[in-house]
C-alpha cells in the first residue's frame, strides 16, 4: 500500500501551520501587517524551504516583508524547538 503523501509534503504542512500561528501570535513587531502564509515548499532532503507570503495591505508590503526577515531568526529558534527535527528547514 503506497503512502499518499512523501515526507517533505508533512514537513511543510507542519511548517505552514507552525508558521501561521508563530506570525500571528508570538511576533509582537507593529510593522508586520496583515500577512497570509500563502504555501511552504521543502526540498527532497529537508534542507532547505521556501515560504511564500501574501501581504493584504499593498501600501505596507516593504515594511511587513523586512520586518518578517527581522523575525527570521526568532521564527527559525522556535520552529527548531517545535519540529524536533535534527535540522531546521
Amino acid at each position: 500500500m503506497p503512502r499518499e503523501f512523501n515526507r517533505s509534503d508533512r514537513v511543510a504542512g507542519q511548517l505552514r501551520r507552525d508558521l501561521a500561528r508563530l506570525i500571528q501570535l508570538e511576533i509582537k513587531d507593529p510593522d508586520v501587517g496583515f500577512v497570509s502564509l500563502s504555501d511552504v515548499e521543502v526540498t527532497r532532503d529537508l534542507a532547505h524551504a521556501k515560504v511564500y507570503i501574501t501581504v493584504l495591505e499593498p501600501d505596507k508590503a516593504v515594511t511587513s516583508l523586512r520586518a518578517l526577515q527581522r523575525a527570521a531568526a526568532f521564527l527559525r529558534r522556535r520552529l527548531g524547538r517545535e519540529l524536533r527535527m535534527r535540522h531546521v528547514p
